[in-house]
């Protein structure tokens, strides 16, 4: 099976696919417990500042996203592909997944109304935009010594624009006042990104909240930085150094990367609902750590018979991301008539007949989100199986 899959993804870092699969699955895991009232701490998210290992999820998709697209467009390019039909790939890719997004926030019953406009895809999809024709506009092509054409981020540029934005973000934060609260609140509600939220998105909010978003529009600039970050790290991981010295880089660029968030934190704190500079910072550190454990395993040491799995969720990701919510929304959204004729959803039936009765309240939990993932899994098989991967 990883040999299909190897021959199907040549030219692939295969560590980075192990690491976005590793990502997906830990996204499922949290997301669909047996129960929110019963959950350990770990698998929630910080009720606001600090971090939990929760919080890093998402910001790995945005890097990996920005790894990906450095491996991807440099090869593309270098194989003679213009810039203008990279472009026009973007923004037709940002277009598709900014709608599954917006697919999946009104599924099943569409009530358009009310409908939430931003998301975790939503922003993705801009991220990837931005990030995506930053690189296009700013690379520029190579000779090597062998004759052939190498294309390469300009680091100076993409640096600087992530710079930028970080500090960016936390001068409009920290100085701009917001009618009615003034300036430098962080609060859930009377920050500057809820502010223009409410006003520019009205009722189209997050259900939980209705008065902010956790994927506003104003906190989508550090988190281009975020895709930026990972744009960077792949430059790195694409270059002609030995393996070793690639690993030993981005261990102490992420050591140091994540030092600087947690200094950085008593002055702007790291949060994820606000994707603050330092949890960019912070998070992009730990992604940077990750790769460099996932690429001396899998691809220097050629350990990959643990990752099946894993390749499993990471060559098939937009389409296990939306198996993962279709399904879940489905088997809480809909009733049926159970014993005593009292209506129940299938999620219920299924956490309390068959986990509730065999373990304590939160390991009933965690093993009904274990199952989910490993459903997921068996869905998705047949297709790794096949060599489908689905590609937008």
């Amino acid at each position: 099976m990883l040999a299909a899959a190897d021959a199907a993804r040549a030219g692939r870092t295969v560590s980075l696919d192990v690491f976005r699969g590793l990502t997906i699955a830990a996204m499922i895991l949290v997301n669909d417990p047996g129960s929110w009232s019963h959950i350990y701490a770990p698998l929630e998210h910080a009720e606001w500042n600090g971090w939990t290992p929760t919080d890093l999820i998402f910001p790995f998709f945005l890097f990996i996203a920005g790894v990906s697209m450095t491996l991807s467009f440099a090869s593309r390019a270098a194989r003679g592909v213009t810039r203008g039909f990279l472009a026009i790939h973007v923004a037709r890719r940002s277009a598709l997944i900014f709608a599954i997004g917006l697919f999946l926030n009104g599924f099943p019953f569409f009530d358009f109304p009310t409908i939430r406009i931003m998301g975790v895809l939503q922003r993705i999809a801009l991220c990837y935009l931005a990030a995506g024709l930053l690189y296009l506009a700013t690379c520029r092509r190579e000779a090597t010594a062998n004759g052939k054409v190498r294309v390469r981020a300009n680091i100076g540029a993409i640096a600087g624009v992530a710079l930028g934005l970080l500090a960016g973000y936390w001068a409009l934060m920290t100085f701009v006042p917001v009618p009615g609260y003034g300036a430098g609140h962080l609060g859930k509600g009377d920050n500057l990104g809820a502010y223009i939220d409410r006003a520019l998105m009205g009722g189209h909010l997050w259900s939980e909240s209705k008065t902010w978003d956790p994927e506003g529009l104003l906190s989508t600039l550090p988190a281009i930085a975020t895709a930026l970050i990972g744009i960077l790290s792949g430059e790195w991981l694409q270059s002609e150094r030995r393996g070793a010295r690639k690993v030993l880089g981005l261990v102490i660029v992420g050591a140091v990367s994540m030092l600087a968030g947690r200094l950085l934190h008593p002055y702007f704190p790291i949060n994820k609902n606000l994707w603050t500079s330092t949890f960019v910072l912070f998070t992009g550190g730990f992604a940077m750590l990750l790769l460099a454990v996932c690429y001396w395993v899998v691809d220097l040491r050629g350990w990959k018979k643990w990752a099946a799995p894993f390749l499993i969720f990471g060559m098939n990701a937009i389409l296990a991301y939306a198996i993962a919510a279709i399904v879940s929304e489905t088997s809480i959204d809909f009733e049926f008539a159970g014993s005593g004729g009292r209506a129940q959803t299938l999620h219920g039936w299924l956490y309390n007949n068959f986990f509730t009765p065999y373990a304590n309240p939160k390991n009933a939990s965690l093993a009904f989100a274990l199952f989910f993932v490993v459903l997921i899994l068996a869905l998705l098989w047949p297709l790794y199986r096949r060599k489908i991967f689905v590609r937008i």
